[in-house]
């Protein structure tokens, strides 16, 4: 039996692909094994957003070249797409596809094995305007599904290289997405993440369909779905109509992150985001009055070029007043090939790790205000896994519909299932909690009596 093995760089759109991946070569009765032994075929599947993750694409792939000299190297993803030549000049590898046509690696595979020629198979992304299908049916994770519903982006941030890994945004079809979601809930899954490269964008592609319209009808059609989350919505993607879903919907999560990126008009201009911190404020006012107990999460990145110690506090004050509950801080990296990396003004590191240091600070002191509200509530939680700190402890560590991790005595019967737990003591980065029951539908209670 021939055997394959995975590596995944980057964010959860590629695990979600090389998923996809997977599913190729299983229905080709292929083996999978871990990366770090011999395997015939190596898959690597890279990231691209930063220059470093180049360069770790580039070291991933050298380590499966000397793993075994005669397996077959295909090398997929987003730095496959920008720099398909640099990958085909590291020697070992044989096969190069970028973040489409990957239904191809297979053949190419195959034809490899006859001609022995390097085949590179990255074609234009950006003519590209079609969803490629790639089908997940169950996860080696198996307590949260990611159900991607598009692809790609048209915002050509000044810091980002993505549109041009990605290709412009295009929606996967609402029929596939309803029938993939029905098939991860038959699968055991509560709970489903809307993932995608733009994912509050689905829709804007189509005529008369649009994101609300999608969370409608997965609320209603797909039976036995307890929870939907969405990776991440923007700003100026959440429309009065989706806080009106979000206000009447039952599944929908009270969890939203929607990156911010920074809080200055001025360095937004600069970025070229499609949003002021006026529009923001609005946004975040009303889904705070419809959903009570929201959790926002978000994205900054400080030290983007020309950022004054005005600007970067304009952002620090902000997310104060507005009270995330809690953020991912990066120092901005110059990504080669972006219009960003080109401005005047670079800020140097030292100033940028003050401002990270003094973002997370107060990111966790949001984080432990936001949780403490939840002291002594009654929450739905589905388990995940063991207690990573301390696996023999008993304990097990599950999120909340708003995202608080709790860690709580249970065991392996309760994963991926919907309990009820106690907040005994809130804090941050974990709340611990008391087990008070299974929570069982009207369908699976009758299931039981029979």
């Amino acid at each position: 039996m021939a055997t394959v093995a995975f590596h995944t760089l980057g964010c959860k759109v590629n695990h979600y692909e090389t998923e996809a991946i997977w599913q190729l070569f299983k229905s080709e009765d292929y083996e999978r094994v871990e990366f770090e032994s011999a395997a015939d075929v190596y898959v690597i599947n890279t990231c691209t957003v930063t220059n470093t993750g180049d360069k770790k694409s580039r070291q991933v792939i050298r380590r499966a070249i000397r793993k075994n000299p005669d397996a077959v190297i295909a090398v997929t993803g987003c730095y496959a797409q920008t720099s398909p030549a640099e990958i085909m000049a590291i020697p070992g590898v044989d096969i190069v596809v970028g973040t489409q046509d990957r239904t191809k690696m297979l053949p190419y595979i195959e034809q490899y094995k006859k001609e022995r020629q390097p085949i590179n198979g990255v074609g234009n992304i950006m003519k590209n305007r079609v969803y490629e299908e790639l089908d997940v049916p169950a996860f080696t994770d198996r307590t949260r599904a990611s159900l991607k519903i598009q692809e790609g982006c048209n915002n050509f941030c000044t810091f980002c290289i993505i549109p041009w890994a990605r290709g412009l945004m295009r929606s996967r079809d609402p029929k596939e997405v309803i029938r993939q979601a029905q098939q991860l809930v038959d699968a055991g899954y509560k709970e489903i993440v809307l993932t995608g490269i733009h994912t509050g964008g689905y829709g804007e592609d189509m005529k008369d369909y649009n994101l609300a319209m999608l969370l409608r009808d997965l609320e209603e059609q797909v039976i036995g779905l307890k929870r939907i989350r969405i990776s991440s919505i923007e700003a100026s993607q959440i429309s009065d109509e989706v806080i009106e879903v979000l206000a009447n919907s039952e599944k929908v999560v009270r969890h939203l992150h929607i990156p911010i990126q920074s809080g200055s008009d001025t360095v937004l201009k600069r970025m070229r985001r499609k949003y002021t911190m006026e529009f923001f404020a609005d946004r975040l006012i009303k889904l705070k009055k419809a959903l009570p107990g929201l959790a926002i999460t978000s994205d900054v990145i400080v030290g983007f070029p020309g950022e004054t110690e005005e600007e970067f506090m304009e952002t620090y004050n902000f997310i104060n007043e507005y009270k995330f509950s809690e953020l991912h801080v990066f120092p901005y990296s110059k990504r080669t090939g972006t219009p960003a990396a080109r401005m005047e003004d670079q800020i140097d590191e030292e100033i940028k790790n003050k401002r990270v240091h003094q973002l997370i600070a107060l990111s966790d002191q949001l984080a432990k205000e936001y949780s403490s509200q939840f002291d002594g509530e009654v929450l739905e939680v589905i388990p995940e896994e063991r207690f990573k700190e301390n696996p023999e402890s008993g304990l097990y560590e599950g999120y909340t519909d708003n995202y608080l991790k709790v860690v709580f005595p249970a065991d392996e019967e309760m994963v991926g299932e919907i309990v009820k737990v106690k907040i005994t003591k809130a804090g941050y980065p974990y709340n611990e909690g008391q087990f008070v029951t299974v929570v069982k539908d009207a369908a699976e209670l009758k299931a039981a009596a029979n």
